[in-house]
Parts: structure tokens; sequence; C-alpha cells
């Protein structure tokens, strides 16, 4: 197991890095950069350019990796395997239209909100219902904290589906700042593949290395000043892989720990959006909430190692709440 993940983590960075660098250029060539909304920090401005649709580079080498490791260890418990890495490609895939729709349009929104929550909500329900054929889908689930099992019936039907739409889109919401995303799900990828070690879960190892790959091979060129940036198709591949190593786990609802951030990110946007219709006053300077920390004065790589220690700290907890 410590071989698989070891070599996948390392083949899948060093695919990445490679890619990326001849995926750079090609996009600043066709004009696929990025677009900054004048509702934005101002300072932003100059990112405008930089090219976009970089998380093509990192689902290419995660596939490029995965297939042939799916071949050599095909068994029995492939197959939940095979529905986490699918359910963060179609993810991959919704951001690509969205990347390559604003591309065409050449203005700054792609899908719309309900056409892209939509799709992100089948592509959720055939994932679980794949998990439900299994038999691999446990309706009873485990509270983070309490440890207690409760059973929810088809209850835990919506609160899965819930789970893996809304962080889906609060990984997206977190790539805002250059190699946040990134970062975040980099120390969240590492979690999980402590986990693995710990719980024995041999899936669940092949699917962290291989985020651990995409994320640090990716942060190459994404780390401040940024050369690249994922766009969606990278924000909500990285959103898939990890619910499906959420759900391999066996814990899914662990992963409102581990990403405490993610939730801290869409939870600022809600309360931003719900507070301005209700009272035309704004909680924060700016949502999501590592904008608001622009607006007080920090750099950019000051939110990216504060919001990693934060993510690393609660994987820190989670780990002695669940494993012990």
């Amino acid at each position: 197991m410590m071989t698989a993940f070891l070599v996948s983590m390392i083949l899948t960075l060093a695919l990445t890095a490679a890619i990326e660098r001849f995926l750079i250029p090609k996009l600043k060539s066709i004009g696929m950069g990025q677009k900054i909304l004048d509702i934005g920090p101002r300072w932003h401005k100059n990112k405008e350019g930089t090219p976009t649709m970089g998380g093509l580079g990192f689902m290419a080498a995660a596939t490029v990796v995965f297939v042939p490791f799916l071949l050599l260890f095909w068994g029995e418990e492939s197959l939940p395997l095979v529905l986490a890495f699918a359910y963060a490609l179609v993810n991959g895939a919704i951001g690509f239209v969205d990347d390559y729709t604003k591309f065409v349009k050449k203005q700054n929104e792609g899908l719309t909100a309900g056409q892209k929550y939509l799709l992100q909500l089948l592509a959720a329900a055939l994932y679980l219902g794949g998990l439900t054929a299994l038999g691999r889908f446990q309706t009873a689930l485990v509270l983070p904290f309490f440890g207690v099992e409760i059973e929810f019936g088809i209850a835990a039907y919506v609160i899965a589906l819930l789970l893996l739409t809304g962080m889906v889109n609060s990984v997206n919401l977190t790539d805002g700042v250059d190699g946040l995303a990134s970062s975040v799900t980099f120390v969240v990828s590492a979690f999980y593949a402590v986990a693995a070690f710990a719980l024995g879960n041999g899936s669940l190892a092949l699917l962290s290395g291989i985020g651990i790959g995409c994320c640090v091979g990716f942060l190459v060129y994404n780390f401040y000043p940024a050369r690249v940036f994922m766009g969606d198709t990278g924000s909500l591949f990285l959103g898939g892989l990890v619910c499906g190593m959420a759900f391999l786990s066996g814990s899914p609802l662990m992963l409102l720990v581990i990403g405490i951030v993610y939730l801290i990110e869409s939870a600022s946007v809600i309360l931003q959006v719900g507070c301005y219709k209700l009272t035309k006053k704004r909680i924060f300077k700016m949502a999501p909430i590592h904008h608001h920390f622009e607006k007080c004065g920090w750099n950019e790589i000051r939110i990216v190692v504060v919001f990693s220690l934060v993510t690393f700290l609660f994987g820190v907890i989670a780990y002695f709440t669940w494993i012990g």
C-alpha cells in the first residue's frame, strides 16, 4: 500500500508539473485568460489575462496515473474507487464546460448558477446511486466529535447530496487567492492519506496520493504570484476528489471537520448575501472571507499559510476524534 501511495503521488506530481509547463503557453496563445470583475479587489486587476483552466493539467495527470494502477490492482474493492474518481472527473467536466463557455462568450459568467447546480446534483445522485448498487452506501452516519452512529434512513441520501454538492462548490469558492485552494486541498488529501494507513484502506491511499500529487504539482505554477489558475475545471475536480476520499473513508461527515476552511468560505458568502438582503448591511468587507482578509491588509501568502494551518489543526482534531 505504501509503495502504491508513494508511486502514485510522485508520478502525479511530476506529470502535473510537466503538463502545466506545456499547457500554460498554449492557454496563453489561444487567449484563455482570466477576466477580473470590477467588484473584486482592485489589486487583483493585475492578474487579468493570467491563463486559466490549468486544472486540465492535473486532471490529465491524475487520469494517466489512475488508469494503470486500476488495471494493475483490479479487484472487488476497486469499484467504489472507480466511482469516486469518475465523480471527480464528471465535476471537472462541468467546470470545463463552465470555463469554456466563459471563453466563447468573452464574459465572466459561463453556465448559470442553476445550470451548474443541476448538473452537480445529477452527478452526485449518480454517484450515490452507484454506491447503493454496490451496497457501499451507509444510511447510518457517524456524527463528528460525538462518535455516535445514527440511522438516518432515506434522509441519509438528502444529507449526502447536500454534502457532495455543498463541498464541491465550497472548494470552488476557496479558489480566489493564488495557491489557496491547492494548498488547503493538499492538507486535506494528506489527512486522508494518514487516515488511509491507519485504517488499512488501499483505495483511499491511492486516491489521496493522487490528490497530493495534483496539488503540489500545480502549486509549482499556482503559488503567489500565480502563472496559471485552475479555473472551475480544476476546483470542481478537486472538490469531487475530496468528496470521493470522504466516502471511501467510510465516515463522510468527517469532511465537515477536515474541510472546515471550505465550510467557512461558503458560510461567509451565505451570511453576507443573507444579511445584505435583510438589512442592506454587510458583515464582511468582502466575501468569500479570504477577500475580507485581503481588504484587512493581509497579503496572499499570509492567507494561504493561515488557512492551511487551520486546515491542519482541524485535521489533527479530526484524526484523534475519529481514529484516535
